[in-house]
Parts: C-alpha cells; sequence; structure tokens
C-alpha cells in the first residue's frame, strides 16, 4: 500500500508540474502579446507625433518662405547701413591711424 500511495504522490506532483509549465507558458505568451501590442502602439503613436511634427515644420516653412522677399530686403537695407557706417568711421579715423603709423615706424627705440 505504501507503494501505491507512493506512485499516487509522484502522479499528483508530476500532474502539478505539468500544470505549473502549462501556466508558465500561458503567462510567457500572455507577456509576448502584450509586448508586441505595446510596441505596435508605440509605433503608432510616433507615426502620428512625427506626422503631426511634419506638418508644423511645413506651415512654418510655408509661412518664412513667402515673408523671404521681406527679409532679403531688410537684410540689403542693414547691409548697406553697415558698410556706410563703417565708410564713415573709417574716413574718420583714416589720418589719425596714418599718423601713429608714421610715428611707430620712425621712432628709434634704444
Amino acid at each position: 500500500m505504501a507503494s501505491n500511495r507512493g506512485q499516487g504522490g509522484i502522479q499528483q506532483l508530476l500532474a502539478a508540474e505539468q500544470e505549473a509549465q502549462h501556466i508558465v507558458n500561458a503567462a510567457r505568451s500572455a507577456k509576448m502579446a502584450r509586448l508586441k501590442q505595446a510596441k505596435d502602439e508605440a509605433a503608432k503613436e510616433i507615426a502620428e507625433y512625427r506626422a503631426q511634427m511634419e506638418l508644423e515644420f511645413q506651415k512654418k516653412v510655408a509661412a518664412s518662405s513667402g515673408d523671404s522677399g521681406a527679409n532679403v530686403k531688410r537684410l540689403e537695407l542693414e547691409t548697406e547701413q553697415k558698410i556706410k557706417h563703417l565708410s564713415t568711421e573709417a574716413a574718420r579715423i583714416s589720418s589719425d591711424v596714418v599718423q601713429m603709423l608714421l610715428k611707430q615706424v620712425t621712432t628709434v627705440k634704444n
């Protein structure tokens, strides 16, 4: 009888082990399915965000390109003003610079 009882206990352990293995396999499958689902959801969100950012970028590009003519004219005007300012400053101090250079070149130091 003891051997029957031992055999029954072993059979119960084997059955419990198989059931545990099925539970682990089911949990592993569910985990893999959830990971795949999460990846798919993340990819969808990324695609939506990328499309939204691309649309905003295109709007900005379109808005700035329509205004580029005004920007070019403004930059040309600023450049001309800066050139005029530099020319007047150069004309104003050129004689002083020449005098300073002549003094440095003609002065002998020991």
